[in-house]
């Protein structure tokens, strides 16, 4: 969703020449391969096929596969995006290399370093030579932690892009679907794999779903979490246990949704676009911005908390916001921009 605008604002320039990477960090149909059917993207030059595993063996297998393909193709500048593993693996081997690296979506802090996250963001923005920020807090993060600034480029977010280029073929929900509902996505291990939560949260979820139905497509470490409980039972009419939704279905469901309960970074900025109520599952957010102009509001892992914002979402009261500058649809024009003037 990062990368596909991206690609399209490159291609207009003629003789620039790109080679699009997929590590396999996401390997599962319905959060890979759909995605590239549904957001035009060519097939990947190269599929690496990294899969599962802890922390240390991906971003070690990231490693291996991916410093051949860049001494084969010598590209003059290695884009990276977000934060997971993929990110910062990429970002070591070129800095190894000394191939300049371009990091889009940089600058954003949480500053919880138990996030593997975190460190993926920290690591990236000391290595890369060209930071495209989305928003000026994340400019201001990168200033305070000694980037020199004239590196920093602040563009706009690439995933508001994605957003306002398929919002109009978004699908539409069903019509066996309620007027109100709440849109569900869970899928960080600090709430995930942590079972006494989990069991709480699904419970609180299903005695929401009597007042608001509950719908919730289920991440598949989530799903064999659930498994692991015993409670794939609690999915009925009213909570709706479903498979991870495509990217244009799930839009879908997010722009008609009462409010949405995550623990997602983007989904934090997706809703603050479409203007919908996010609570958020998390003690803390790298996307503050979604806090201060827009619709997010952090409940952390307190139930009690998230079933107080719900109470007040049901009764009428909404958050006010405001457009975020330079979220317009635009990032990737801008991105283009500063990369051709410097290349």
């Amino acid at each position: 969703m990062k990368a596909a605008p991206v690609l399209r604002a490159l291609a207009k320039s003629p003789g620039t020449r790109q080679t699009l990477i997929h590590t396999g960090q996401h390997y599962d149909a319905t959060m890979s391969d759909v995605f590239f059917g549904q957001l035009e993207m060519p097939e990947p030059d190269a599929n690496l096929g990294v899969g599962s595993g802890s922390h240390a063996q991906q971003t070690g297998e990231i490693i291996a596969h991916f410093e051949p393909i860049v001494l084969e193709r010598k590209p003059e500048l290695v884009l990276v995006y977000g934060d997971v593993n993929s990110t910062m693996a990429a970002a070591i081997v070129c800095s190894k290399l000394l191939v300049p690296i371009g990091h889009i979506e940089a600058g954003l802090r949480s500053r919880d370093r138990s996030m593997p996250e975190e460190i993926n963001r920290l690591v990236t923005d000391q290595l890369s030579s060209l930071l495209f920020t989305p928003s000026a807090d994340a400019d201001e993060n990168l200033l305070n932690e000694g980037i020199d600034s004239t590196k920093i480029h602040c563009v706009g977010n690439v995933m508001i892009d994605t957003l306002t280029r398929l919002l109009p073929f978004a699908e539409t929900p069903d019509n066996d679907f309620p007027e109100r509902y709440a849109l569900v996505t869970l899928h960080r291990p600090g709430n995930v794999d942590d079972l006494v939560w989990l069991r709480r949260m699904l419970f609180a979820l299903s005695d929401l779903s009597h007042d608001l139905p509950v719908v919730f497509p289920v991440h598949p470490r989530t799903q064999q979490r659930i498994a692991d409980l015993g409670l794939e039972a609690l999915s009925n009419g009213h909570l709706r246990l479903l498979e991870p939704k495509p990217y244009l279905e799930f839009l879908g469901l997010q722009r008609k949704a009462t409010v949405v309960i995550t623990d997602s970074g983007g989904i934090q900025e997706e809703t603050t676009f479409l203007g919908v109520p996010c609570l958020t599952m998390r003690e803390n957010s790298e996307r503050p911005i979604t806090l201060t102009n827009g619709t997010n509001v952090l409940v952390g892992r307190d139930i009690a908390s998230l079933q107080a914002e719900i109470r007040k979402i049901l009764s009428g009261e909404k958050k006010n916001f405001t457009p975020i500058p330079l979220w317009d649809g635009h990032a990737a024009e801008r991105i283009a921009d500063v990369i051709l003037r410097a290349f």
